[in-house]
């Protein structure tokens, strides 16, 4: 089933306000990192706000992987390979799109990888 313009123009609606919620996150840590913090006498309450902070950091690395796989799926939406497993070739399940619009493999090769990936980490 090859998706339709209306279907893939609302994946890349979907895919541009994931980045837009992404921007708006890096906006809000880069306001909290640059905002002065003062001198913060207590030990554990300066110990708290730096592990506050690494999460923070945590989440956008986070983040920023993901922008980038939102920009991937952008990019084969624009040459037509959206929704086409990379590995087999054959069309992703709207389903799995939906649940993870920036994904490149259908579910059964996506299955096998995290099989072989399993395996392999024993």
């Amino acid at each position: 089933m090859v998706m339709t313009n209306e279907e893939l123009l609302s994946f890349k609606r979907l895919l541009e306000d994931m980045k837009a919620s992404i921007n708006a996150g890096v906006d809000r840590t880069l306001d909290t990192l640059n905002a002065p913090a003062g001198n913060i006498p207590d030990p554990n309450d300066r110990a708290s706000l730096e592990t506050d902070l690494s999460f923070e950091l945590r989440l956008r690395e986070r983040d920023r992987k993901l922008g980038s796989k939102i920009d991937a799926a952008l990019k084969r939406i624009g040459d037509g390979t959206f929704g086409i497993c990379k590995s087999c070739g054959r069309q992703i399940s709207r389903q799995r799109l939906e649940a993870r619009p920036v994904t490149e493999l259908c579910i059964d090769c996506k299955t096998r990888q995290e099989k072989r990936e399993k395996e392999q980490g024993r």
